[in-house]
């Protein structure tokens, strides 16, 4: 199986095991840094592993190529599907132009308000600190941004693309994704993204970028079925 059938897992158990948690098995990104996990395979093993690693009341992501299996003692409370585009070997890009910024840890708190205003995915406290981030201002204001999240040997994702409800139709989020992509293609890796299966808009964006499909992505959000003596103590607290 390629890496980028199971880009969660690839990510977790190379350049993002320092802010994960779980063991051969299974594991998890660090609770402040993103929603996302991973069995190595659907095992019996794999999967008694990843359900470990989540606590009653919790939720996880998974986004894989093969169906995914619910691991016993987790339920499945969303489940939808994407695709997964990459970037032609041989796409050149524009020079990042001076209003690009890189964003860092100051930022942090802009960047996640502006997340949770867009929702472009699960974005926490530290998402950030799973890759490099460009972002926009506008007079002073965080207009829009874009950075990486999954990265394993030879492969990094580009995610985290938003842009405030004030500034769109600024093409602000094609120039900010092309600044990520250059970067990403200037260390030798090549980019890849995930997108919703019926966002038409944000597929043809990255098509008109150079991306091509490359295959049908399965998402769920995992939660752990807890018993009624479970719940009940749940509410107390």
């Amino acid at each position: 199986m390629h890496p980028l059938d199971r880009p969660v897992w690839a990510s977790l158990s190379t350049h993002h095991a320092a802010l994960s948690e779980g063991n051969a098995q299974a594991r998890r990104f660090a609770r402040d840094v993103n929603l996302f996990a991973s069995a190595c395979d659907d095992s019996p093993a794999g999967l008694a592993a990843l359900a470990a690693l989540v606590r009653p009341g919790e939720s996880i992501y998974l986004a894989q190529v093969p169906a995914i299996v619910i691991p016993p003692g987790l339920v499945a409370v969303k489940q939808a599907e994407a695709v997964q585009m990459i970037a032609m070997r041989d796409l050149l890009f524009e020079a990042v132009a001076d209003d690009i910024l890189t964003l860092g840890d100051a930022d942090a708190p802009e960047m996640l308000a502006l997340a949770r205003l867009t929702e472009p995915g699960p974005f926490l406290e530290r998402t950030h600190a799973m890759g490099h981030f460009r972002g926009i201002r506008i007079d002073g204001r965080l207009a829009a941004m874009a950075g990486e999240r999954m990265r394993f040997p030879g492969h990094t994702e580009v995610s985290g693309v938003c842009t405030h409800p004030d500034f769109r139709s600024c093409g602000l989020a094609r120039r900010l994704s092309a600044a990520v992509v250059s970067g990403i293609a200037f260390r030798g890796d090549r980019a890849f993204l995930h997108a919703w299966k019926t966002n038409r808009a944000a597929i043809s964006l990255y098509q008109g970028l150079g991306f091509e499909l490359r295959a049908e992505v399965n998402v769920a959000e995992l939660v752990r079925n807890t018993s009624c003596h479970e719940q009940a103590r749940m509410r107390a607290e």
